[in-house]
């Protein structure tokens, strides 16, 4: 893979690994450098991961590369009216309707397809395994030209064991890397990032589907032409819902029933160009203005918790008389708060083509919960996941062994600095 059009790899500029470690949060990485870990790199900066914050989405995203059909590997498909995807997707070898986005074409390393679900099931394995075959593979590599790889078992062990067994493979990691490093020199510059962040946290299931047939919805694979059918993908043991709906006017009252269950934080979804948030605590709308201007409007109480934040930035003459202020200050603004750059990251998360086939409603759950497929949940316990709109899920990591990187960055920018 070429990473740039200036220069030659290892002659007029470093040759460069371009390595991506699955679901590893900011703080998780920060920890492990200030214990001496990965100290041939430079500060960690945050990169921010778009909502929903899943693999395919964040780094179709950062890479620019097309996006996947859904959030996941199940996943609606509007077009036929029914669910596509799931297990089958991890059977058999990769073949071009096994690949989501346009990024996996130029991994020169990822684990085998069947291991991508094995991870969850046989964490200790997979993960020696993985990093074993990632480096024999990258060391005999052509040294005239760049290495992307993937390494999913990162992902999994959070998932299902937690950060201290992590921190072992971490461990592991630095020393490969730091191999590389002695046999590469200055030539070679390692660029380490991740496509989310995690909440460390045991998690518990909510029942969504159980909430609605009880309020007289149909839930099923598939949408009827009639009635009150929704479609609900289960797949990942994620902390977030994406619900699509048979009719517009059903849309208003599934999130508003979504709402009322023990452990949903916000349900959004499009109303004209602007985005409305419902949640327990009240509600507010998302617009957009000429250019690239944003602005929220609490409708009912402060949901996001960003009122004060608005009324320092408006002292400050950073809005306009209307309430918009550039895509630019918001990130700024409120990229280090509780939910990382709220207002755009949500009116993008409806309104660009994050995914083909966008969900009508979109769930951002409460770090501790999450929503998948029941059978999965039987034989895992979960102990961290990702997904919702928060901190936790938001903050994943990007740190290089020859630059430094602002201390945000996020999603949609971030190809330029990983690819340089």
């Amino acid at each position: 893979m070429s990473f740039s059009n200036q220069g030659s790899p290892g002659k007029t500029r470093p040759r460069r690994l371009l390595l991506c470690l699955d679901g590893v949060p900011h703080k998780i990485i920060q920890a492990a450098k200030s214990r001496g870990m990965f100290d041939a790199f430079n500060t960690a900066t945050r990169l921010l991961s778009p909502f929903p914050t899943m693999t395919n989405v964040a780094l179709s995203a950062m890479l620019e590369a097309t996006p996947p059909a859904g959030y996941e590997s199940l996943y609606f498909d509007r077009n036929a009216g029914h669910m596509s995807g799931g297990v089958r997707k991890y059977i058999g070898r990769r073949t071009p309707d096994k690949i989501p986005s346009s990024y996996m074409d130029d991994l020169d390393y990822q684990e085998p397809l069947m291991f991508e679900f094995l991870i969850y099931v046989a964490p200790e394995r997979v993960w020696r395994a993985d990093m074993r075959r990632f480096r024999e593979r990258f060391l005999e590599a052509p040294q005239t030209r760049d290495y992307f790889a993937f390494l999913k078992a990162t992902d999994g062990l959070l998932h299902a064991q937690g950060p201290e067994r992590l921190n072992v493979a971490l461990a592991a990691l630095d020393k490969i890397l730091a191999e590389i490093l002695r046999t590469s020199g200055s030539e070679t510059e390692i660029v380490l990032f991740s496509d989310h962040g995690m909440n460390l946290e045991e998690n518990r299931r909510v029942d969504v589907v159980t909430q609605l047939s009880r309020r007289g919805f149909l839930v099923a694979s598939q949408l009827s032409n009639s009635g009150r059918s929704l479609s609900i993908p289960a797949f990942g043991l994620c902390s977030y819902v994406a619900i699509y709906c048979a009719h517009e006017d059903l849309i208003p009252e599934t999130s508003n029933t979504v709402i009322e269950l023990p452990g949903v934080d916000f349900a959004i979804f499009r109303d004209g160009d602007a985005v409305v948030l419902n949640s327990s605590r009240g509600a507010a709308r998302i617009e957009r203005g000429d250019g690239e201007v944003y602005r929220y409007l609490p409708c009912d109480g402060d949901p996001l918790q960003l009122a004060s934040k608005i009324g320092e930035l408006r002292a400050l003459g950073k809005t306009d008389e209307d309430g918009f202020m550039t895509a630019t200050d918001w990130f700024t603004s409120t990229n280090n708060h509780l939910y990382p750059n709220v207002v755009v990251n949500l009116y993008k998360a409806l309104f660009t083509a994050r995914v083909q086939h966008t969900a009508d409603i979109l769930v951002s759950l409460l770090d501790g919960y999450y929503y998948g497929w029941s059978a999965f949940g039987k034989f895992v316990k979960l102990l961290a996941t990702h997904g919702n709109a928060l901190a936790s899920s938001s903050n994943a990591f990007l740190m290089s062994t020859h630059r430094e990187f602002p201390e945000c960055v996020q999603a949609d920018e971030a190809k330029r600095f990983l690819l340089g």
